[in-house]
């Protein structure tokens, strides 16, 4: 299909493309579960799926499965019943109305209608859009469907601007964006859902439009332009927590991460020696930063010409500095250690003829091993003088079988050395014409690379773990696609430094979490940028981190506390003593993402959908069930929040409590967060701790903060702290027990 013009109308950018409505339909064969009318070429199938869960597909192409969906097979109980205008489908308390002539949908619940096709008609009398429309010629499929003038829509991954797409062209294509200051962005998800009480996943890899009432196509309508062979929609009914539960039941419940994960990561880009990277450990301890984790970043642990190919640098890596003695090394100071990877093979390695000869590299239309060249044009370097240019590399084929069990089985060796956890960096670089092992090309394989490299990655790490006792595994990954929840976690990718990008990134997690991955992280301080973050800018993004499920400091030069100085760093040892008091809570928070899906950071209209005013407030959210987060995102530490209707909130540094439904200014020292618990929560805290080995797993709590009449049960790891019916709190000693009273 053309690309659409944005200036040109919704009936130029897709009738030129020939579009051919889907019209007539009549029932061919059904089952208990399953519904196949015939329109025309294609089959449409409606089948039933757990409560709440409709599925329709149009289309007869049948794609490699890369076992996006945990749960692909029908299980519901249908009815059908024939009307003057088309078919009836029951399930439950649904209704989805087939319309004939053209075909199109109303889905009801209850009898009240959620969600249908698109009403525009344009002025000669025809639908502006077709509701469901395939492109022959270019192999895509359209769908529209109806908006009302308030309907909201929020989801479709991590995206850095605004969190209502209402108005917004969404392009959901896995991009390396060098930034978060564009709508490109490294995790697209096709899943998206509405206050209003509906939502829908788009089950495909190919790249898929999103006109969110996008008014250069119709603003009455959301519009999504599919490059796949074949529309298959999940579509979700009920409140957005019960849509994203929906969800991630289809799509994989989340994995929960390590607890010492959950700690300070520290990083930057890069240490230099291994030397730099034992200093830093060292200092750490001697100046009592609380700290989990050290990474070596790429340029720190592998040789730039030849990475990446699991052996470390020997120009750095030997002798009383081998990888062994260095990362035992880095581990004496309790320490877990993280090292860099991305899925290519350099030329310039032998590993590249290796894995060409036996097929496990991505090829091209003449069957080579395919060879990406991250510089295309010698005058116009994406890297510029800031990083060293990668080399030219293969491509790993991990729709291979064998490709994909070698690569996860070759970190043994790196995990023997001491590595604990792999970052994987990069995956978006699989292009149109490479062509996979499963016969697929990069046109389906682009999207879903990442999910494919980190679920490899992810799988030999916990193998390792199991058979060496080591827990959980986990990847640090950057990229993601429908069913990264499984493998936690992914942080979001190379803020600028500055006030703008902080904020971005916020959006961006808040925005994430919405499409059902419940893990998120980013570079605090910010990866790049003319100028390294000034004091104030470094502890307001300390201070915001704070306040997610992970913690990194990453950057191109030094993102250490001491760097800044010694006012500067005090505050983030206060501040990252409060993190680590935090950890308890913030597991419970993991283990309740496990079972429901509902993310830490939980944005306004994820939290309280029914209150109107809150969805204004986009960068405030919900962290975990008991605590009302306000981030300070410009210099003076100034910020207005917005307390939901409905519910009583203290302010837990001045005991002042607030009625829901207003609006207040709030301003705070450097050493402080705008934070407000809820009324009738529990906030359970654990000892303030230099890492989490050295957390009472059996007692992790030290104390317990009631917010006014408990009346919910806690938030807390192993349910550590319970309460009573008669409301008093068990597993905890009364004077362990703060009360914030009314």
């Amino acid at each position: 299909m053309n690309q659409p013009n944005q200036s040109s109308t919704p009936t130029e950018a897709f009738n030129r493309a020939a579009y051919s409505v889907v019209t007539e339909l009549a029932l061919a064969a059904c089952s208990e579960s399953s519904l196949i009318f015939q329109a025309g070429d294609a089959n449409i199938t409606v089948s039933a799926h757990r409560t709440g869960t409709l599925r329709l597909q149009l289309g007869n192409t049948q794609r490699p499965d890369y076992g996006l969906l945990v749960k692909p097979d029908a299980e519901g109980k249908l009815g059908v019943v024939a009307t003057d205008t088309g078919w009836e489908v029951v399930f439950a308390d649904l209704t989805l109305k087939l319309h004939k002539s053209p075909f199109r949908i109303t889905l009801e619940r209850g009898g009240k209608p959620l969600v249908g096709s698109i009403t525009d008609q344009h002025f000669r009398g025809r639908s502006r859009i077709p509701a469901f429309g395939h492109d022959i010629s270019g192999g895509k499929w359209c769908v529209s469907l109806a908006l009302e003038s308030d309907t909201a829509l929020y989801g479709f991954g991590e995206k850095f601007g605004p969190l209502n797409k209402r108005g917004q062209l969404v392009r959901g294509r896995t991009e390396d964006a060098l930034g978060v200051n564009t709508e490109l962005s490294y995790k697209n998800i096709p899943f998206f859902w509405s206050p209003d009480g509906w939502g829908m996943l788009i089950h495909s890899t190919g790249v898929v439009r999103h006109g969110a009432g996008f008014p250069q196509w119709s603003h009455r309508s959301y519009i999504a332009e599919v490059d796949d062979d074949v529309l298959d929609l999940f579509l979700f009914v009920g409140t957005p927590a019960e849509v994203i539960s929906h969800y991630t039941a289809l799509t994989g419940h989340p994995a929960i991460a390590p607890l010492w994960s959950y700690g300070m990561w520290l990083s930057r880009a890069y240490y230099r020696t291994p030397q730099e990277a034992i200093d830093a450990a060292a200092e750490v301890r001697r100046r009592q930063v609380p700290c989990d984790v050290i990474t070596l970043d790429g340029r720190a642990a592998w040789d730039v010409k030849t990475r990446f190919c699991f052996e470390w640098d020997p120009s750095r890596f030997s002798g009383d500095y081998s990888a062994e003695k260095t990362l035992a090394t880095l581990k004496s100071y309790d320490l877990k250690v993280c090292a860099w990877e991305y899925p290519y093979v350099s030329i310039y390695n032998p590993l590249f003829k290796e894995l060409e000869a036996k097929g496990w590299l991505l090829k091209d239309a003449d069957g080579r091993a395919a060879v990406f060249d991250w510089v295309k044009d010698p005058t116009d370097n994406p890297f510029g003088p800031v990083l060293t240019p990668l080399p030219p590399s293969g491509i790993v084929d991990f729709t291979h079988p064998d490709a994909s069990r070698y690569w996860g089985d070759r970190h043994n060796a790196l995990f023997d050395d001491g590595v604990d956890v792999m970052k994987t960096d990069f995956g978006e670089q699989v292009e149109p014409d490479m062509v996979a092992s499963n016969g697929d090309t990069g046109r389906h394989l682009h999207n879903v690379y990442p999910l494919l490299y980190n679920r490899a990655v992810y799988d030999a790490t916990q193998r390792y773990n199991d058979t060496h006792g080591r827990g959980a595994a986990m990847v640090w990954g950057r990229d993601g696609f429908i069913g990264s929840q499984r493998y936690p976690m992914q942080w979001g990718g190379d803020p600028q430094t500055d006030w703008e990008a902080m904020a971005a990134s916020i959006r961006a997690g808040l925005g994430y979490g919405m499409s059902g991955v419940p893990f998120y992280a980013t570079d605090v301080g910010g990866f790049y940028g003319a100028e390294q973050p000034d004091a104030e800018l470094y502890l307001r993004w300390t201070a915001n981190a704070i306040f997610s499920s992970h913690f990194r400091y990453h950057g191109i030069g030094e993102r250490e506390p001491w760097a800044f100085g010694d006012a500067t760093l005090e505050i983030a040892k206060k501040l990252l003593a409060f993190r680590y008091r935090l950890i308890p809570y913030i597991a419970g928070a993991a283990a309740q993402a496990a079972a429901t899906g509902m993310p830490l950071m939980r944005a306004m209209p994820l939290a309280f959908p029914k209150d109107r005013l809150a969805r204004c407030f986009e960068l405030q959210y919900l962290f975990g069930d008991a605590l009302l987060f306000a981030p300070i995102i410009a210099a003076g530490g100034c910020t207005q929040v917005y307390f939901p209707a409905g519910e009583n909130w203290v302010d837990i540094e001045t005991g002042e409590w607030i009625a829901g439904g207003s609006v207040k200014t709030v301003t705070r020292p450097l050493d402080r967060f705008a934070v407000f618990g809820r009324e009738g929560h529990v906030l359970c805290l654990g000892r303030a701790v230099q890492h989490t080995g050295e957390i009472d797993l059996v007692a992790p709590v030290e104390t317990a903060w009631v917010f006014g009449d408990a009346n919910s049960d806690p938030c807390v790891m192993n349910n550590a702290v319970t309460l009573s019916q008669g409301g008093k709190l068990l597993g905890i000693s009364a004077d362990r027990i703060r009360v914030f009273a009314k």
